[in-house]
């Protein structure tokens, strides 16, 4: 017989005291954590929970659950139990092993939240949000408003799990995502659709406001939602707060046939480079409307080579108040009033709400859609953590990360590279030292990463 045994071969198994970790990557985690200011933050706004010295601090449990979500490893909270034994874990997140939670401290810990808790966990949200304006300084912000339906289907009784659009039971969070980020978000339950209540109009104008007031009242602001937000008032309340508005509208049979009538002089083209639609523009309004808005009717004429015939033509309508209110690009250069004022680039920037919808499978992909709780409460507060983790893991591939990996890269991207690394932790000369392999250190330039921790942008500057 051909003798096929590897060479050399572990002979037998053995115990090892050294202190040793499969989650190198995390040591960046946690230190970007500390370095930004983060934790600060959470005891300013969360502090009141502690009543007394016993027990973790506040912000130590809410580093293990940022952890916990960033390692992703398991989305059960009875995980944290291994890892409170784990030595090497509480070494790599930089915790002493007896300030390691158990699963039943970080329930208890949840549950002193109630249905109204959303309220300091938006305020937090929305100060990153304006951590990062202030770092880029844009002179235009688009952002997009939209919800997002978190199956639950599956899943034992939650309190307000109902049925969805999408034909499960779950949530349905709204939102407000800003170049990848979810910036602000209303945990609700399934049965509040897209334009429930006046719950739009608030939180936008209360971001708008925040925008003026702690970043710069000279911006422009232009805001994108599809038709589930088809109502005079958010684009009354739009026109007041002095933003544009690029939206979905309805195709109504008054439209069909109004654009059928349009001469053919009246239409364009416009291409992305991949497909071409032709387009026309009017003015439109509900019957019981009280304005007019910007409307540009479009239909793909080819898809790759292949031209459309009319019956299988996809027709969209867009409203804009952009041309139609003065006060929406009143701060903008004259060649960006131009450069707005243009129908294609209304078409170019609706088309991007299929991007813009893109943060939702990543805000999955780094948590988890079945919430570990059954009443509303916890779950809400749970939510607004893994929102705030995730916005935190985007910030972390932009300060860190980034001559690494590619900032848009998912969260399963991030922790297959980065996170999942070996390392040892040794402590000698009153030193803690995490090592890596040479592979590590020249592949990933871990020692690099490393000094990207240590002096990221502070939230509190």
């Amino acid at each position: 017989m051909r003798n096929v045994t590897s060479s050399p071969r572990i002979n037998d198994v053995e115990v090892t005291s050294d202190i040793l970790t499969g989650r190198g990557g995390l040591a960046l985690f946690s230190r970007y954590l500390e370095n930004i200011g983060i934790f600060e933050l959470l005891i300013d706004t969360f502090g009141y929970i502690r009543k007394t010295s016993k027990g973790l601090p506040v912000w130590i449990l809410f580093k293990q659950v940022f952890c916990f979500l960033f390692d992703g490893t398991s989305r059960h909270l009875t995980y944290l139990d291994d890892l409170k034994k784990d030595d090497g874990y509480a070494a790599t997140i930089e915790t002493d092993p007896k300030n390691m939670a158990s699963s039943h401290t970080i329930k208890r810990f949840f549950s002193v939240f109630g249905w109204l808790c959303g309220r300091p966990f938006r305020s937090i949200l929305r100060q990153l949000f304006i951590w990062r304006l202030k770092l880029e300084r844009p002179d235009e912000i688009e952002f997009t408003i939209d919800t997002m339906v978190m199956d639950n289907d599956e899943a034992k009784k939650r309190e307000a799990v109902n049925p969805t659009y999408k034909n499960v039971k779950g949530f349905q969070p709204l939102q407000i995502i800003w170049k990848g980020k979810i910036v602000d978000g209303i945990f609700r339950g399934g049965n509040k659709n897209g334009n429930h209540g006046e719950t739009v109009i608030r939180m936008v104008k209360e971001l708008v406001n925040l925008i003026r007031r702690k970043y710069r009242e000279d911006v422009t602001i232009i805001i994108r939602c599809d038709a589930g937000f088809f109502d005079q008032k958010n684009y009354k309340a739009f026109d007041e707060l002095g933003i544009g508005f690029i939206a979905s509208g309805k195709m109504y049979e008054s439209v069909k046939e109004f654009v059928q009538n349009t001469h053919q002089s009246f239409w364009n083209e416009y291409s992305n480079g991949h497909q071409v639609w032709g387009f026309t523009e009017f003015g439109f309004r509900c019957d019981n409307w009280e304005a007019f808005y910007r409307a540009i009717y479009t239909c793909p004429l080819y898809e790759g080579q292949q031209m459309l015939l009319d019956f299988a033509r996809p027709e969209n309508v867009i409203l804009s108040n952009i041309g139609i209110n003065d006060d929406v690009l009143q701060h903008c250069s004259l060649e960006r009033k131009e450069y707005w004022l243009d129908p294609e680039v209304i078409i170019e920037s609706h088309h991007q709400r299929g991007a813009d919808e893109l943060p939702h499978r990543g805000f999955k992909d780094f948590g988890f859609e079945e919430l570990p709780f059954k009443r509303f409460g916890p779950n809400t507060a749970f939510y607004y953590c893994m929102l705030i983790a995730f916005f935190l893991s985007e910030t972390f591939k932009e300060d860190v990360l980034m001559d690494v990996i590619p900032i848009t890269s998912y969260a399963t991207t991030v922790r297959r590279k980065v996170i999942d690394i070996a390392g040892k932790i040794i402590n000698t000369g009153r030193r803690i030292i995490l090592k890596v392999s040479h592979a590590t250190m020249d592949l990933l330039k871990f020692d690099q990463l490393w000094e990207n921790c240590q002096k990221p942008p502070p939230i509190l500057s």
